[in-house]
């Protein structure tokens, strides 16, 4: 069994910062593309923020220059620095990832996610 788990949401003034965290657990091979997304009240999910196994970053073009994800591969770890917050930033936060579990009939790739982290911003 695999979890991610997110952290770090809360309440910030515009023009403020946050940092999320996701960790990973459970029998894990190997980990490839981590990402962020979020879904905002009545808006459909969309990609913040992506991350390979290789480093290779891309993000939304609205957070390009605001938001900086990065990951620890020994920790299962992916983060997400937010910088000059937007209350248009508001918004429950998702940790996804595509990972490779260890299993008896042998490894396979499955695409999970986390439970969500909110994270508001105030005018």
């Amino acid at each position: 069994q695999v979890q991610l788990v997110e952290s770090g949401g809360g309440l910030v003034q515009a023009g403020g910062s946050l940092r999320l965290s996701c960790a990973a657990s459970g029998s894990i091979f190997s980990i490839n593309a981590m990402g962020w997304y979020r879904q905002a009240p009545g808006k459909q999910r969309e990609l913040v923020a992506r991350i390979t196994s290789g480093d290779s970053t891309n993000y939304a073009d609205i957070v390009k220059g605001r938001f900086t994800i990065s990951r620890d591969n020994a920790k299962n770890t992916v983060d997400l620095q937010m910088n000059s917050l937007k209350p248009e930033d508001t918004a429950l936060y998702y940790c996804d990832a595509f990972i490779t579990t260890a299993q008896a009939m042998g490894p396979r790739t499955y695409h999970y996610w986390g439970q969500g982290t909110q994270v508001t911003v105030s005018s």
